[in-house]
């Protein structure tokens, strides 16, 4: 019984040794992991410091960004509301926009398609296709009806005018069209027939279809220097405000030849040319026969430059 108590003694002793060296490494571990955690939301590594400042930047340049965006959308909605008042005051009426229709229809039909079936949806599908397989007959049959007429008018064809009398490829130069516009000698509104080209002078002016030279003004007349085309079938085409005539009175001219150069000649605000088609002795917008050379989106383009035109200049 001596020697247990013995062992049980020595063993107590030992363990007490123990225990305060534990107890102390275990206090320095924790005030090691608690400084590293107070270093480490506190001081950082010259990278870790430079990463953190570069996103505060980024977020200063945000929110600087954020605030200009917000001005400028306030100025440009101000600008378009002012350009409004402009528009309705000049021509009685409201702003037209190419895409409201187009807009309103696929908003409806998206709130319309969601809340419909899977069997709702199946069957408005079905209908949708008979329909388009319907207008795709009436198409294919008006293609075909066209396709006729354009064989039998062949010979006619080439004295349509159908292209623009300058290189506009780019639909920029476009200035003003067939409408009611401010006049820029008499700053009154006006009715303006045809269509302005703003192009630098000496540009190169073209027949915009087969026919003869009906006339010529040499004189400094209102509209300057200019040519009448004589088409044939009800067209004529006239081309004002020219530098330099290349063409004589009866002289033949086939589309796209260089019948002038491009001015200011005459009553004319700024160099361009003033493009204009008649019929039947009326003037018709000539907007309408470019169909040679655009496309149904660039022709979508240029009627909205010229419906965005405010002032002719002539």
């Amino acid at each position: 019984m001596n020697i247990k108590r013995f062992i049980s003694t020595k063993a107590k002793s030992k363990n007490s040794h123990w225990e305060p060296i534990l107890l102390k490494a275990l206090g320095w571990i924790a005030m090691v992991l608690f400084w590293y955690i107070v270093l480490g939301f506190t001081v950082y590594l010259p990278k870790e410091y430079k990463l953190r400042h570069s996103s505060d930047k980024m977020r200063e340049e945000y929110v600087i960004l954020h605030e200009r965006y917000d001005s400028l959308t306030s100025v440009l909605d101000n600008v378009i509301a002012r350009d409004e008042n402009v528009f309705r005051k000049l021509f009685e009426s409201n702003p037209y926009d190419l895409n409201a229709g187009s807009k309103s229809s696929r908003a409806e039909l998206h709130e319309e398609l969601v809340d419909m079936s899977n069997s709702d949806l199946d069957r408005r599908m079905s209908e949708m296709l008979a329909v388009a397989s319907t207008n795709e007959d009436k198409m294919l049959k008006a293609f075909d009806r066209m396709r006729e007429a354009i064989v039998a008018n062949e010979d006619n064809i080439e004295y349509i005018p159908a292209i623009q009398p300058v290189n506009n490829r780019q639909l920029t130069l476009l200035a003003s069209g067939k409408k009611p516009l401010i006049n820029p000698f008499h700053r009154t509104l006006r009715e303006h027939h045809g269509i302005d080209y703003l192009v630098p002078e000496g540009t190169a002016v073209f027949a915009t279809a087969d026919g003869s030279v009906k006339s010529l003004s040499e004189k400094n007349s209102s509209h300057g220097k200019a040519v009448i085309i004589d088409h044939g079938n009800g067209y004529q085409t006239s081309y004002s405000h020219l530098l330099d005539i290349r063409v004589k009175k009866g002289q033949k001219v086939k589309r796209g030849d260089i019948i002038a150069l491009s001015g200011n000649s005459g009553l004319s605000f700024a160099p361009h040319l003033h493009y204009e088609v008649i019929y039947n002795d009326t003037r018709v917008d000539p907007i309408h026969y470019f169909f040679l050379e655009l496309t149904p989106e660039e022709y979508q383009s240029i009627i909205r430059i010229a419906l965005s035109s405010m002032q002719s200049f002539d």
